[in-house]
């Protein structure tokens, strides 16, 4: 990721905590609540050029509820070096490759009725994709390499179910398709101001 690149994500996290500051109180009392946290999970990204397994992902997010159902997040993840191969006029070269992917979105929770901090939980906006992958052993011998380097941007979204066991705790399960580059499972928590 460049430093533009992390600029961007910086200043997105950064405007939507600072929201926080001037929020506007609702008609129900709600004055709006932001939050930031970790998730790890399982990304299985699909470059287009050879295969890359899948790998372990840590990210984080922030975000702001404007109130207690709709609101705004961005994220970044980024993976573990998992395996990849690359198949050509049928010799396969292995390697190893990793991916990286950062997103805003808007969110919407549903609280289930009398479940006691039970809610359900949607996702939609725009994600990138970096994938980065480089194969260069056949059956272990050094060979010529042969390398991937993909970006992606488009539409990404999720479903997911949480729990919020306090005010300002959350833990969410959730399940994120990232354009056509990455699909996401994940689990995180997040800690609200």
């Amino acid at each position: 990721m460049n430093t533009l690149q992390k600029s961007l994500i910086a200043l997105a996290a950064g405007s939507l905590l600072s929201v926080g500051a001037q929020a506007a109180v609702f008609g129900n009392g709600y004055t709006g609540q932001p939050y930031v946290g970790v998730k790890v999970g399982q990304i299985d990204p699909k470059p287009n050029t050879g295969d890359l397994d899948k790998a372990t992902a840590y990210g984080v997010y922030a975000g702001y509820n404007f109130d207690p159902n709709f609101g705004a997040e961005v994220e970044y993840l980024g993976s573990d070096d998992s395996d990849y191969s690359h198949t050509q006029n049928g010799i396969t070269k292995t390697g190893e490759g990793d991916a990286k992917t950062y997103g805003a979105y808007g969110t919407y929770r549903y609280y289930v009725p009398n479940a006691n901090g039970l809610y359900a939980k949607g996702k939609l906006g725009i994600a990138k994709t970096d994938i980065s992958a480089s194969a260069s052993k056949i059956a272990g011998v050094e060979v010529s390499k042969t390398s991937t380097d993909e970006s992606s941007t488009g539409l990404a979204g999720g479903v997911g179910i949480g729990f919020a066991p306090s005010q300002n705790l959350g833990i969410e399960a959730e399940y994120s398709k990232i354009g056509d580059k990455a699909d996401l499972v994940s689990v995180g928590a997040h800690l609200k101001f």
